[in-house]
């Protein structure tokens, strides 16, 4: 049998472990019941979103899967083009900001959805990304993100994203030379993300600053509740799930 996923808890030291999943979710234009399903059964305290609505309707539709999943919305959609952030109850919620990626002449718009939480006395920073098509975009971009964490005002952060390349590419590359890429620390369930029904490659992640403890990462595949037809049903990419303990704040 495969090893349990860790669960969430607060420890006696004051730290947190806490579940992380970053989902693209192409504007819920697939089977939103089977997304709804995978994200209940990886019972996340943190959503990061890419594609997540933002156009019509958009507030509507985060709404409405924050309600189907037992979430609630925190920022991102339409004003951080396409990521958003979703969190459970247990997260007290300290700031939110959505940051615009300067736009690249004939690509789609980019940006961060960034948050700062805290799980009792442990505080974290979040950012969920959507990097573009570009090579070039992507590795500006990712430097872009690094320095926005710095602006978060944390000693801890998570980031979850859709990098749009493998681990050798250079943007990823920047990004797991400053972060730790959680899937690589310690390896739990699938790897390869894209496309769903047959995946062959990783281009979506979750990356923790030094001193987050990463228990576990990967796609979810075995996970109870978790099928391989609501994975293919719910949209085209697979889900990263991370099992991570963040210090207690000083």
């Amino acid at each position: 049998m495969p090893t349990p996923f860790p669960n969430s808890r607060t420890e006696s030291d004051g730290s947190a472990v806490i579940r992380v999943l970053s989902y693209n979710i192409r504007s819920l234009r697939d089977d939103p019941e089977a997304l709804a399903r995978v994200v209940g059964a990886c019972a996340p305290d943190v959503l990061l979103l890419q594609e997540a609505p933002r156009f019509f309707r958009w507030r509507k539709k985060l709404a409405r899967l924050a309600k189907a999943t037992g979430l609630v919305y925190l920022t991102g959609g339409a004003p951080a083009a396409g990521p958003a952030i979703l969190c459970s109850l247990r997260a007290t919620v300290e700031s939110t900001e959505d940051f615009l990626l300067p736009l690249t002449p004939g690509q789609h718009r980019r940006g961060l959805a960034t948050a700062v939480v805290r799980f009792g006395t442990a505080r974290v920073g979040l950012v969920s990304c959507h990097l573009g098509l570009q090579r070039a975009e992507r590795r500006t971009h990712s430097g872009l993100l690094l320095d926005r964490l710095g602006d978060l005002g944390v000693d801890h952060a998570v980031i979850g994203g859709d990098i749009n390349e493998g681990p050798t590419g250079p943007a990823f590359t920047l990004l797991a030379e400053a972060l730790q890429d959680a899937a690589t620390v310690a390896p739990r369930g699938g790897t390869d993300t894209f496309p769903a029904p047959a995946p062959a490659r990783r281009i979506d992640a979750v990356l923790a600053t030094r001193g987050v403890e990463v228990l576990a990462c990967g796609v979810p595949t075995g996970l109870p509740g978790v099928t391989g037809s609501d994975l293919r049903a719910a949209t085209d990419h697979l889900p990263v799930l991370a099992a991570l303990r963040i210090p207690a704040s000083v």
